[in-house]
């Protein structure tokens, strides 16, 4: 009776109705949030009449992640994650809900608008660790790959449909988008609460197998460091997450070249307005332009499985980061924004790769008890890429035209590659295998 149940083959994707509950909860709150993010500036602008001011609140936001994700990945190792998810989306839908409520009696204002940043950006340090371990213990392992492919299309397909959404609701009525985020926390509350999957990690569990055989599939995986660099449970203390990152030259390389594309990518947007501006595109036509990203990212996550079977990880990340160098250069190309949004289409289409790789590797070789802090250390060190790309571009346009500074992107992006590209480790690297029985539903 055993060696069948040991063999029965996991339920179909499309039939695993708690993993699509949370997907679709998960949805939900991304669509919202992409909502927020441009529906919020707006209010603080027609509130305040000051661009600065309506800057702040993504500020504000961001900042607020950023300064909460070392703690947000410890409560997600050491509370119980359902609870911690559920109190993020109900924090989340109350935040936004106090919008439309203040707008109906003529009190809000600026303050209170930045107090609501403040509560998005806690939710998001909280609840995002803990949403991608969600949908990791809900399926099987060998399962994994094409359950991540699906949440790609989860995060591109908001980013895409988000901005046009938030503007459309704005249309309708200064409260409408608020109405319609507060929906969306709804409904990813509600599946919070109805999905039940496994709070604590899965080692910390009684008598769960990998209490008593920790290191049982150590000499098995092929990327996994040798020497025991994992911690022991909980040891480390906040930080244990960054420090495993940087134990492993794997994740460190990986996790180099990815900080490397973010900040590339962050600081071609600028110049690449100002230069599409200048040559006569409106508004609109910029916005389509900007999106190739998004819509490349939407195709290739229905790829992502065949993608990882061409190449290996770290032949995979370095092809990928490599065809983004030349990216910076298309405004400079005859075809304005139709050239900007066909090499952005490019890179975005290997995007999804390259998101749902990392998370295989930190999954395979993290032990679930510092699963938390180490995708929260990701999640930090890649989003502190963003503002730091924006400063940088800006910094470049105050010295240099943007078509010299899209070119010292380039080169930049360019020499920053080659010492990833140089090392063995990386382009050794083999995908792992799924041995961790704590994924099974």
């Amino acid at each position: 009776m055993e060696a069948a149940e040991a063999v029965t083959p996991p339920v179909p994707l499309r039939r695993n109705l708690r993993f699509q509950a949370l997907w679709a909860g998960q949805a939900a709150a991304t669509l919202g949030m992409r909502v927020g993010d441009t529906a919020f500036p707006l209010l603080v602008l027609a509130l305040t009449g000051s661009s600065t001011a309506a800057g702040a609140f993504g500020a504000v936001q961001m900042v607020t992640t950023l300064l909460l994700g070392v703690h947000g990945g410890v409560v997600a190792d050491r509370l119980d994650r359902r609870r911690v998810l559920i109190a993020s989306d109900a924090a989340r839908l109350i935040a936004t809900a106090t919008v439309p409520v203040a707008m109906a009696f003529d009190r809000l204002t600026l303050a209170h608008l930045l107090l609501v940043a403040v509560a998005v950006g806690a939710t998001i340090a909280y609840s995002g660790p803990i949403r991608l371990l969600a949908l990791r213990s809900v399926v099987a392992p060998e399962q994994l790959p094409q359950a991540l492919a699906q949440d790609e299309a989860r995060m591109n397909g908001a980013s895409l449909a988000g901005p046009p959404l938030a503007g459309f609701l704005y249309g309708l009525g200064g409260a409408v988008p608020f109405l319609g985020s507060a929906l969306a926390s709804l409904l990813a509350l509600v599946a919070a609460l109805v999905v039940r999957f496994p709070g604590r990690p899965a080692s910390a569990q009684p008598n769960h197998p990998a209490t008593a055989q920790p290191n049982r599939d150590a000499a098995a995986q092929p990327n996994r460091d040798p020497g025991g660099t994992q911690p022991a449970p909980d040891s480390g203390g906040a930080l244990a997450g960054y420090r495993l990152l940087a134990a492993s030259p794997l994740l460190r390389s990986a996790l180099a070249v990815l900080l490397v594309i973010n900040l590339a990518g962050t600081a071609l947007m600028l110049p690449v307005m100002v230069l599409l501006r200048d040559g006569g595109t409106s508004s609109g036509g910029i916005g389509l332009a900007l999106a190739g990203e998004a819509v490349g990212a939407l195709a290739g996550a229905a790829l992502v499985p065949r993608l990882h079977r061409m190449a290996g990880p770290g032949v995979l990340l370095l092809v990928v980061a490599w065809t983004a160098v030349p990216v910076p250069l298309a405004p400079l190309l005859p075809g304005g924004a139709v050239t900007v949004f066909a090499a952005l289409f490019m890179v975005g289409f290997g995007i999804p790769a390259l998101r749902v790789m990392l998370d295989l590797l930190v999954f395979q070789q993290v032990p679930d008890e510092l699963r938390g802090r180490a995708i929260a250390a990701t999640m930090t060190l890649l989003t502190a890429g963003m503002p730091a790309g924006t400063l940088g571009s800006g910094l470049l346009l105050d010295h240099l035209s943007p078509a010299v500074a899209l070119a010292a992107i380039t080169i930049l992006l360019a020499v920053a590659l080659l010492p990833a590209t140089a090392s063995r480790t990386l382009r050794r690297a083999v995908w792992p295998t799924p041995q961790n029985p704590a994924a099974h539903p």
